[in-house]
């Protein structure tokens, strides 16, 4: 498993350089990476972050499909900020997503970390919507994922992915910054 973990990791890091530059390849990356990811993550007993990377496949499916939109559309706008209006369904939304993850994974299944696990997993499934939208606060979200993750990862012995975790910490850190200057560049 380590070298499907090192790969996976290497796939990581070139998704996340990508996103860091807004680049739409990243979404090609977000296809492949979470088929290793599945793998990795099913052998640890890791059930909802392996359900999160199911998703992760299909929502990159997605973002490659609104982010190759013309240029004009409101779907493949500019970065900005989430809409007030998104706040408090999103907020809600996590909580639930959150619930239904801890009580699949409490009652049916043998997770070590159910509830960290369904923590990063529903916190991961509000970002990567915001991801597709170009919404900057998602860079906050995903350095609490990575910094949850990171430590559950370690927990695991998933040595590789943990690092990897806490490079993407490091990364939402400069990613944030990256898309402020890029947004305040978009409005000039």
């Amino acid at each position: 498993m380590q070298t499907l973990e090192i790969s996976g990791a290497i796939i990581g890091l070139i998704y996340l350089y990508l996103e860091y530059k807004a680049n739409r390849w990243l979404w090609l990356f977000g296809v492949i990476m979470p088929v290793v990811y599945i793998v990795i993550f099913y052998q640890s007993k890791f059930y909802a972050d392996m359900g999160i990377n199911i998703y992760y496949f299909f929502a990159s499916i997605w973002g490659w499909m609104v982010w190759t939109k013309k240029k004009d559309s409101a779907e493949n706008g500019k970065i900005s900020h989430t809409p007030i209006r998104f706040i408090a369904p999103l907020t809600l939304t996590g909580i639930a997503i959150f619930a239904l993850i801890a009580f699949i994974l409490v009652n049916y299944t043998d997770s070590p970390v159910p509830y960290g696990d369904s923590f990063t997993t529903a916190l991961s499934i509000i970002a990567m919507w915001m991801l597709a939208y170009k919404y900057i606060e998602q860079w906050g979200l995903w350095f609490v994922v990575n910094i949850v993750s990171c430590g559950l990862y370690f927990w695991k012995d998933l040595h590789y992915t943990g690092g990897l975790f806490a490079v993407y910490a490091v990364i939402s850190i400069f990613g944030y910054f990256k898309w402020k200057r890029m947004m305040r560049n978009e409005v000039r």
